[in-house]
């Protein structure tokens, strides 16, 4: 009978990673001649690449201290179903893809049981609650690491680490042309894309994507000086994005007009594949209540999207990295609840909130967090982005910077890229190397 193998992600990037984890370990097992059953915690994406999905992550996607103690119950009702399915199967590895806050717990179990665990993804014990150290060093058999500082930190704590390199940065650019991804989408390849990424999980779109519809709403239709309104364009860089057509038409002529319009903007809006339909439709109407009048485009392709829009508002995550290896300009954002920014200011003790500025060591990105989250901050930020010009020239050369800070020379013997080293050691725990 084949092993069976646990992988558990709980959000939308570490279910990404768990889908490519499968496809890798099941290449890898083949070459042995063997094959192997996966289940655990994951969505559509690891379901498909044969994942039997116990849980399903979105139903755990919750973030903040607040956000969790409101869905305590359910949480830990489908807790309890993972640790029963583990007690029954009892896995021959378990791959842990970041989510620290079920997968510490579920760490111990698998500890108990006496199997092996991987811990892909790490949680951010250098930014705070380092005393979590404790647990990876009893728990985790192999801590992979997909950031360069966080393998030294790790080890001068006693943790078998490993830098693997970030899985975004061996991706290619999105292949999709701008006219067959404006077809797909309805999209004017004449006009200036902006994209706008509110994150993965429900409630930090509930939270974030107003505020950011309103700044979309003031890019799109008046600048923040008086009489912009009329006709504004940016310092005669031909970008003009604060035209109101209804009020120029008059003294335009047809062609001028078209040109006119092609210069509106319009914005681009990737959901998340981890949202299920009430979910999504839930974005929908956030759409039509705050971005009543813009041109807001419902897309599937978060990668696309950064590769074609002339910049983006992108909430702190996952996406800031794609942002920055795919090369667009952008503007971080975040907001949680007041007690759980309150904690978190205390005992966060990093310079920086953006992954992005964290790796280089400097502000390269704007962060707009908290307080400073509002429709003229990111207006304020993003504009000078918009234009070719110094500003945006200099993002982009540090953004540019970021892929080779993020992947690894494959080791003698080894297949090369973070997945496949991912599917290796776990074949290592299996030791099917041995066999």
């Amino acid at each position: 009978m084949p092993p069976t193998i646990l992988i558990s992600a709980g959000e939308a990037s570490g279910e990404h990673y768990g889908a490519l984890v499968i496809a890798a370990l099941k290449k890898q097992l083949a070459a042995f001649g063997q094959s192997a059953q996966f289940f655990g915690m994951g969505g559509e994406r690891m379901a498909e690449a044969g994942l039997d999905c116990i849980v399903r992550s979105e139903e755990m996607a919750v973030m903040g201290l607040t956000e969790v103690v409101r869905h305590l119950p359910r949480i830990y009702g489908e807790f309890r179903k993972l640790k029963k399915s583990i007690r029954v199967r009892r896995p021959s590895v378990a791959i842990l893809i970041d989510f620290p806050e079920i997968h510490f717990r579920l760490a111990k179990e698998l500890h108990r049981l006496g199997i092996p665990v991987l811990y892909f993804v790490s949680p951010q014990l250098w930014a705070w609650k380092k005393h979590r150290i404790k647990l990876v060093r009893k728990y985790i058999d192999r801590m992979l690491v997909i950031f360069p500082f966080e393998e030294p930190f790790y080890r001068e704590q006693g943790v078998q680490a490993e830098f693997v390199g970030h899985p975004l940065a061996e991706l290619p650019l999105p292949a999709v042309s701008r006219a067959q991804f404006a077809a797909e989408y309805g999209l004017n390849p004449a006009k200036t894309w902006i994209g706008l990424l509110p994150g993965s999980r429900p409630r930090e779109i509930r939270d974030l994507l107003p505020t950011i519809l309103q700044a979309a709403r003031k890019l799109a239709a008046h600048s923040a000086e008086p009489g912009a309104d009329e006709c504004v364009s940016m310092k005669g860089t031909g970008f003009s994005p604060y035209i109101n057509p209804a009020k120029t038409a008059g003294a335009l002529a047809p062609e001028e007009l078209r040109l006119l319009e092609s210069e509106f903007p319009q914005f681009i809006l990737p959901l998340a594949p981890t949202l299920n339909d009430k979910q999504r439709d839930e974005v929908r109407q956030l759409v039509k209540l705050y971005g009543s009048g813009l041109s807001v485009h419902l897309v599937h392709d978060a990668r696309a999207t950064l590769h074609h829009a002339r910049a983006s508002i992108v909430a702190s995550g996952t996406a800031t990295v794609e942002a920055a290896l795919i090369g667009n300009p952008f503007v971080v954002v975040y907001r949680v609840s007041p007690l759980t920014y309150a904690i978190a200011k205390r005992v966060v003790k990093v310079p920086h909130v953006a992954m992005v500025n964290l790796i280089v060591g400097k502000r390269v990105v704007p962060e707009l967090i908290q307080s400073d989250f509002t429709a003229e901050y990111i207006i304020r930020e993003i504009e000078p982005l918009l234009p070719d010009g110094p500003l945006r020239h200099s993002m982009m050369q540090d953004l540019a910077r970021i892929r080779s800070l993020l992947t690894t020379r494959p080791k003698s013997g080894e297949t090369g890229g973070a997945i496949a080293r991912v599917a290796e050691v776990a074949l290592e725990l299996m030791k099917i190397r041995s066999l």
